[in-house]
C-alpha cells in the first residue's frame, strides 16, 4: 500500500498577520492592554490572540490597524538598525514633532496611529 505524503500547507494570511503583530507587539514591549487598545478590540480577544486561539479577521477593522503597527514596528526597527531597546524608548518618549506627545499614547486612536506611521515613513525616507 501506497504511503500517502502530507505537504504542508502554506500559512493563511490571518495566520500570517496573526503571528507578525504579536512578534511586532513583543518587540515594542506593548502589553496585551495597550495592543486591544490599538486594535480596537477586548482585552480577552488580544489573549485568545496571543494563546493562538483566535486570528485576525481582514473584514474587520483590526486587520487595518494591525496592519498600521506591523508598519510601524518595521519602519521604526529598519530607523534604529533593529536595537529593540532604542525602538522601545523612542516609542516611549516625547517628540517635538508629534506635539511632545509620546509615540505610544498616540497609536491607541486611529488618526495618531496613522500620523506616527507617516512620521516614521518620512523620516526613514531621508536621503
Amino acid at each position: 500500500m501506497p504511503q500517502t505524503v502530507r505537504i504542508p500547507q502554506p500559512a493563511g494570511k490571518a495566520a500570517v498577520l496573526s503571528k507578525a503583530l504579536i512578534r511586532a507587539a513583543a518587540q515594542l514591549d506593548l502589553s496585551q492592554a495597550k495592543l486591544a487598545q490599538v486594535l480596537g478590540v477586548s482585552t480577552a480577544t488580544v489573549s485568545r490572540l496571543f494563546a493562538g486561539s483566535y486570528l485576525l479577521s481582514p473584514e474587520k477593522k483590526e486587520w487595518d490597524f494591525a496592519v498600521l503597527l506591523i508598519r510601524l514596528f518595521r519602519s521604526l526597527d529598519a530607523i534604529v538598525g533593529g536595537a529593540t531597546e532604542d525602538a522601545r524608548r523612542w516609542l516611549d518618549s516625547k517628540n517635538h514633532a508629534l506635539a511632545d506627545c509620546k509615540p505610544v499614547d498616540l497609536i491607541t486612536t486611529t488618526e495618531g496611529l496613522v500620523r506616527v506611521v507617516n512620521y516614521l515613513d518620512a523620516r526613514r525616507a531621508v536621503v
